[in-house]
């Protein structure tokens, strides 16, 4: 189905088409094309979140159309046409202000809309609503951004991960890697773990001092606690490096209390955790590498071998645990895995490495299975 995004499409298809037929037209200002809309069929057509003035509006619904209305009092788009672009979450951040960003940003204006329900009590309609009608937006954007990436690789780790933890720097290095392989770096989009991974994504276009010196920026502040010392040494280092490649963080307002991290070039942030979970992992086709975590981390583990356990997408993946010690005597979540796995085919993807050249080794010798 034809997806229309603004007004420049909308005017080049009517030009060619001059009909609405079956068309999405989402988010777009149709205020000044009223004539033009009166003047096509619309039949099976759908307006996400459109403003339509005068009678364009009954022309469309008389026509066929279904119109989803533009809800107001909320601080989010939920018809937005594409992925949150490159610090578009920190807008009304200001740098250098404590508190600001807990009380400014969009990122925790949004979280503190999520948050006026309890976890586990029924949303009233028009809240439900919403967050359903955004989190499908994002599926949608998603979708069209990775057509532009078909090698997906996930990080995935703890949230706890210090800046200045060695491990830190071993996840980082292997972001750095895989981007420069050519492979698509992807994280949950938090800090910890998953800010490593895409801090080394957005380095791998600069020589190899350069993480040295954004490891010594943000040293300065290492947990998130304290958000605005945590974003502060994060925009230090974009300051110091102000490109750098793209990656991807899918993140959640579950975790909301968490900055959603500074180096992921696009980001898929949803309401819904478990759909942002399962869709995660799902994307990462190339393989997963789970860095050391907690409950969280593990549930990942369990949830993709379970998508690699039944092919539940038509491919299985490698999964690759950093940090041997870890993964067997701390949380042995790997023996398990290769106790469960058996002989099906994923077993053999399973791999472990203790630095980030082991982990792409195993990546480079295990590519993912179409069954």
């Amino acid at each position: 189905m034809l997806e229309i995004h603004d007004l420049a499409e909308f005017d080049a298809y009517i030009e060619r088409v001059q009909a609405l037929d079956g068309v999405v037209v989402q988010g777009v200002d149709l205020s000044v094309r009223t004539e033009v809309i009166r003047s096509v069929s619309c039949v099976g057509g759908t307006f996400l979140g459109c403003r339509l003035v005068g009678d364009a509006l009954e022309h469309v619904v008389d026509g066929g159309a279904v119109v989803f209305p533009y809800l107001p009092a909320i601080p989010f788009d939920p018809y937005r046409a594409r992925l949150y672009g490159h610090g578009e979450l920190l807008a009304g951040w200001e740098r250098g202000t404590d508190g600001s960003f807990g009380r400014d940003a969009l990122d925790s204006r949004i979280y503190g809309w999520a948050s006026r329900h309890p976890i586990g009590t029924p949303l009233p309609v028009l809240d439900a609503l919403a967050r359903r009608l955004h989190d499908h937006a994002i599926d949608d954007a998603l979708g069209e951004h990775l057509a532009a990436h078909p090698e997906v690789v996930a990080v995935m780790g703890g949230h706890a991960m210090l800046r200045t933890d060695s491990a830190f720097r071993t996840v980082a290095e292997l972001g750095r890697m895989m981007t420069r392989e050519g492979w698509y770096v992807a994280t949950g989009g938090g800090p910890g773990a998953m800010e490593a991974a895409n801090l080394g994504a957005w380095l791998a276009r600069r020589p190899d001092g350069a993480l040295d010196d954004a490891l010594d920026l943000l040293a300065s502040a290492t947990e998130f606690g304290d958000a605005d010392a945590y974003l502060r040494a994060g925009a230090d280092v974009l300051d110091r490096f102000p490109t750098g490649a793209d990656s991807l963080a899918v993140p959640t307002w579950f975790y909301g209390h968490e900055p959603t991290n500074q180096f992921a070039t696009a980001v898929a942030k949803y309401f819904a955790n478990s759909i942002r979970e399962d869709g995660l992992l799902a994307l990462a086709t190339r393989g997963v590498v789970f860095a050391p975590g907690a409950a969280g981390t593990l549930q990942e583990v369990f949830q993709d071998a379970t998508q690699n356990h039944y092919a539940v997408f038509g491919t299985i993946s490698p999964m690759v645990f950093l940090d041997r010690d870890f993964w067997n005597v701390e949380l042995p979540a790997e023996p398990l895995l290769r106790t469960l796995a058996g002989e099906r085919p994923y077993g053999s993807l399973i791999g472990a490495g203790d630095t980030a050249d082991e982990v792409m080794t195993h990546l480079r010798s295990h590519p993912p299975v179409t069954v």
